[in-house]
């Protein structure tokens, strides 16, 4: 088991295979969380990203009641059950029934708006709305609490959940994708906008394979704003993160596997001069690790081909208590027919 899970069965009937339940009018929403990979930062200048969607991801639910002074109201649940956000709309511009809004509410705010700005007919009725979000995994994890919203809440609004995202939150875009597929992408981002495809990503060696939570969650837009001041970008590099991407999608050797990520994480050590999490703090570790993401936060990919159990009292011993293999993290791809070929 990842960690102690507590949503509601609803949540797990249909996060197998579907996004969209309605019943007696009512609508649920679900999204898979993620991990990117190959690509981060470069991924937003067009390079070939492999993205991971997870097992774990996040729950809305809306329940409607006729009312003559339509409000909505809302709540966040953790994986643990425990409500952590709670706040009141009021319709016609979604503003904030309470003096002194916390950050949260003026963010979701913003999305809620967005929303409205790209289907003007989103909640217009005179109804009051509840809505619930459960989320499957901790929110200082880093796996889409944010990205699960927006894909969410895109399906419920019928809108493009990338311009939602783009309009709010920014990024490259990869983690709403993520929320709507079940298995492996490749995905790039360029001036054409985002282009992602399904692919088979099923190594051999999956069980030589771990996720470590570092203990602390990366703030995305800095390391953003930190990766735009660096611009432009040589472009021989997008290639070889692309290249290394291919190979990486293609290879059942775990050998071959290590070398190709310390490869990635070498290019982009050296070309945003920031230090490799395995020089800085596993560098006597027998396996690569491969930071994911925006360097400095959140998880890490460990390889080993040692013992899951000797891999993991490495990292314990250093103070590192979440150790997630592989399997039990990232959704494998359904489909049998798919290919590595990247769709256009």
């Amino acid at each position: 088991m990842i960690i102690e899970n507590r949503e509601p069965e609803f949540i797990r009937e249909i996060k197998s295979n579907k996004t969209l339940v309605q019943k007696n009018n009512d609508h649920i929403f679900y999204g898979h969380g993620k991990l990117l990979l190959t690509g981060e930062y470069f991924v937003l200048d067009g390079a070939k990203s492999l993205a991971l969607p997870t097992t774990v991801g996040q729950s809305l639910s809306v329940k409607y009641s006729p009312s003559f002074s339509p409000k909505l109201y809302w709540k966040s649940f953790d994986v643990a059950g425990n409500l952590w956000f709670e706040t009141i709309y009021e319709f016609w511009r979604f503003e904030i029934t309470k003096e002194n809004p916390s950050p949260e509410e003026l963010v979701l705010q913003k999305v809620l708006r967005q929303a409205r700005k790209q289907n003007p007919h989103f909640l217009r009725d005179d109804i009051d709305v509840h809505v619930e979000t459960h989320l499957g995994f901790p929110i200082e994890w880093g796996l889409g609490s944010s990205s699960t919203l927006v894909h969410n809440m895109a399906q419920w609004a019928y809108i493009s959940p990338f311009e939602l995202q783009f309009e709010t939150y920014g990024g490259s875009g990869y983690d709403v994708a993520c929320a709507q597929s079940e298995g492996p992408i490749f995905y790039s981002k360029n001036t054409n906008g985002p282009k992602w495809s399904p692919t088979i990503f099923d190594p051999k060696f999956s069980d030589n394979l771990y996720f470590v939570y570092r203990g602390k969650k990366q703030d995305s837009r800095k390391a953003i704003e930190y990766y735009n001041s660096l611009r432009p970008i040589d472009p021989g590099i997008i290639l070889s993160i692309s290249d290394i991407t291919n190979e990486i999608s293609k290879t059942n050797s775990l050998k071959e596997f290590e070398f190709l990520i310390g490869a990635h994480e070498k290019i982009i050590g050296k070309t945003l001069d920031l230090r490799p999490v395995k020089d800085e703090l596993f560098s006597n570790f027998w396996g690569e690790v491969k930071s994911l993401g925006a360097w400095g936060g959140d998880f890490v990919l460990v390889t080993s081909d040692r013992s899951s159990t000797e891999t993991k009292k490495y990292f314990n011993d250093k103070g590192y208590d979440v150790f997630i293999p592989y399997n039990d993290l990232i959704l494998k791809t359904v489909k049998k027919d798919l290919t590595n070929e990247y769709l256009h």
